[in-house]
């Protein structure tokens, strides 16, 4: 995929109306993460996390991959290094995906570029990189895009790690309820956003086979890596040609 570029005539702006804009876009996307969000909150109880604990997470972390992972480690003694490490290599596909939003935000004041990149997930970061490349100028869409996801995260996860109170056992198998398919559909989903013709599926094909020998040779979620650089880079290889 290539990076759309916006020409250094057209000002970037800062507005309410595009963090009001860029919530509603992700309004959709929303409700598809509340559905994933419920499943950690439950998750997280079943971890041994409290609802307040698992809520402060969602508040200070927000970072879906990396929280599931986390209740992998969740005891009595945690590992700490392992965690950071881990939380690390699954969160290193935001330093390419901040960098494809360079346009937005090399000129903004550092509070409000680095306030958006806190907000940032793989969905307001599709909606954006969409956004950006039909023309828009409103970086503030970033950050209205990620508060959408914000709220629909946190509200998700006291209500799915509260759920014990209210429903008693009935939630707490998740794939009952085709919630675990939820976080596969959202980034599929995504992948419609992409999508403009037959053009991009070269690259599309180099990142997918990068991913896949990574998976099948390192440990982790490296592959994740792999399958961002490759086609990254391919694609900016095609671009250059």
């Amino acid at each position: 995929m290539s990076t759309p570029s916006i020409s250094s005539s057209q000002p970037i702006t800062f507005t309410l109306s595009g963090v009001r804009r860029g919530f509603q876009s992700c309004l959709p996307l929303g409700l598809s993460v509340f559905a994933y969000g419920l499943v950690f909150g439950i998750l997280a109880v079943q971890a041994g996390m409290s609802a307040a604990q698992a809520g402060a997470m969602s508040l200070t972390t927000f970072a879906g991959a990396s929280q599931l992972m986390v209740l992998e480690f969740w005891g009595p003694v945690l590992p700490f290094l392992g965690i950071v490490l881990t939380t690390f290599i699954v969160n290193l596909r935001h330093v390419l995906m901040g960098a494809a939003l360079r346009d937005w935000l090399v000129g903004l004041p550092p509070w409000k570029a680095y306030g958006s990149l806190f907000f940032m997930t793989d969905e307001s970061w599709a909606l954006s990189m969409r956004e950006m490349g039909s023309g828009g100028r409103d970086a503030a869409f970033l950050l209205g895009a990620g508060l959408c996801i914000y709220l629909f995260w946190f509200s998700a996860t006291i209500l799915g790690a509260s759920s014990v109170f209210f429903l008693g056992t009935a939630m707490s198998d998740p794939a009952r309820w085709g919630l675990d398919f939820a976080f596969t559909a959202v980034f599929i989903s995504l992948l419609i956003f992409f999508w403009k013709g037959r053009h991009d599926l070269p690259v599309w094909l180099v990142a997918a086979a990068a991913a896949w020998i990574g998976w099948a040779l390192l440990p982790g979620k490296w592959y994740i890596l792999c399958g961002g650089l490759a086609g990254g880079l391919y694609g900016a290889w095609r671009h250059g040609r």
